[in-house]
């Protein structure tokens, strides 16, 4: 089906009695690490124009995004943790380089709509505010980045023989704060699209959004697994009453062969509740942190 807007999502009809989402950056690909370092913080330090500053923009920006408890939040709300983050530098202070407040773009955020460019391109339709025409640049000179740089990155092991364990059991979903056309070219790059009943980015809402269309209602709480490496995907899974299964930040092959050879075993036996699953989400939590570096 590969579709990704929330009417679709709506309307989907189960196949099967189980439901598995699954989160792509970091989580099925390690791309991660070169999406931000070579694409997203780049265009941060070039659009806002943070050149005196560069070093503490790449801190900040890649502690947010790949080391902290906000890794894998949706682009718009992590690049306002960012500036937020080194306001509060003295560092940043002293060099008199002015950090960008962004108050349109907060209001954006706040609006409930689906966070991706097609929204912020209304916004900018209705407002013509040339902060929010800047925040468009910024993430479609993302996109065009990722689109140039990213490529030839295979799944993490033991990710395609999992999906080819659960294709027959459960319906699989894409659940993700990439951009839709993103995530489409990258799991059919690697011929694993087909796998997916469902590939949903950021213009279908928020990961919570996402399951909560695709899943409540449809599947008994118990069946429904979110698959994630990052503290929203949690979060995701908790707001809908879903489990969870993660995929550690550094631990991801690791990760993967143990979903594989035991963890999913237990989903399908329905014994995948209490202490097992607690178990895993305690050590995942030790991971990713909400205090930088350089406030230790």
């Amino acid at each position: 089906m590969n579709i990704s807007s929330q009417h679709a999502l709506r309307h989907f009809q189960p196949k099967h009695d189980f439901f598995i989402g699954i989160d792509s950056d970091g989580c099925v690909f390690d791309s991660m690490e070169l999406k931000h370092k070579e694409c997203f913080i780049p265009a941060i330090i070039r659009h806002w124009k943070l050149q005196a500053i560069s070093k503490y923009v790449r801190e900040a920006a890649e502690f947010v995004n790949l080391y902290s408890k906000w890794r894998g939040t949706n682009r718009f709300p992590a690049l306002i943790k960012v500036f937020d983050l080194l306001k509060e530098r003295p560092e940043v202070m002293l060099r008199g380089v002015p950090v960008p407040e962004m108050p349109e773009l907060r209001k954006f955020i706040d609006s409930g709509v689906a966070l991706g460019n097609p929204e912020l391109i209304k916004a900018i339709e209705k407002t013509h505010d040339p902060e929010l025409q800047k925040a468009l640049g910024w993430s479609e000179a993302i996109n065009q980045a990722i689109a140039e740089m990213v490529e030839g990155i295979p799944p993490f092991p033991f990710v395609r023989e999992s999906l080819e364990k659960l294709q027959s059991r459960a319906d699989i979903m894409v659940v993700s704060a990439t951009p839709g056309e993103t995530l489409r070219r990258e799991w059919h790059e690697n011929d694993i699209a087909h796998y997916a009943a469902i590939i949903a980015g950021q213009e279908a809402g928020s990961k919570k959004e996402q399951l909560n269309l695709a899943a409540s209602g449809k599947y008994r709480s118990n069946r429904v697994l979110m698959l994630g490496d990052a503290p929203g995907d949690l979060d995701a899974a908790r707001q809908n009453h879903a489990l969870f299964y993660p995929i550690k930040p550094g631990f991801e092959a690791e990760s993967w062969e143990h979903f594989y050879n035991e963890a999913s075993d237990n989903f399908f036996k329905e014994n995948y509740t209490g202490a097992y699953q607690a178990k895993l989400i305690a050590e995942f939590e030790m991971l990713l942190t909400d205090i930088p570096p350089w406030k230790k």
